[in-house]
């Protein structure tokens, strides 16, 4: 899930837990049975940061896969990346995170992101017009 303020910048998070434990990275998680892919993103998003999103968009799909040594996949997901633009409350680490940030876009690199993530940020932030959504109802090309 990737969420703007109304400043511009991306919320990030530190994971807890393997895989990428330690790492920054966007809120998300698993997907619960019987619960669509965007009510997963804003359960995700809630839980680990507190915050809720307004109108979703979807800004790519990607296959995420880390080896073990032997070069055998040890996890494999699947990221829906969503974009959003904050709605209600106030960032703060949740479950299965360690920490929150709330990143300017000229600085992602403090935070060692993987490169598909810089990628879908930069995506949904040309998207919805860098990170500043339109009004609910406004007209969007």
């Amino acid at each position: 899930m990737i969420l703007f303020d109304d400043a511009g910048r991306v919320l990030l998070v530190r994971r807890g837990q393997p895989p990428r434990h330690g790492e920054w990275s966007l809120p998300g998680g698993r997907q619960e049975l019987g619960e669509t892919i965007e009510q997963t993103a804003r359960r995700e998003l809630l839980e680990e940061t507190g915050c809720a999103a307004g109108t979703l968009r979807l800004v790519d799909v990607i296959d995420s896969i880390t080896h073990d040594d032997q070069g055998r996949p040890r996890f494999h997901y699947t990221l829906v990346d969503f974009v959003g633009r904050l709605a209600d409350g106030a960032a703060r680490a949740g479950s299965d995170v360690t920490e929150v940030s709330w990143a300017e876009l000229d600085a992602l690199e403090r935070y060692a992101l993987w490169g598909r993530t810089v990628t879908v940020i930069g995506l949904a932030a040309r998207l919805i017009g860098g990170g500043v959504m339109p009004p609910p109802g406004a007209a969007t090309r």
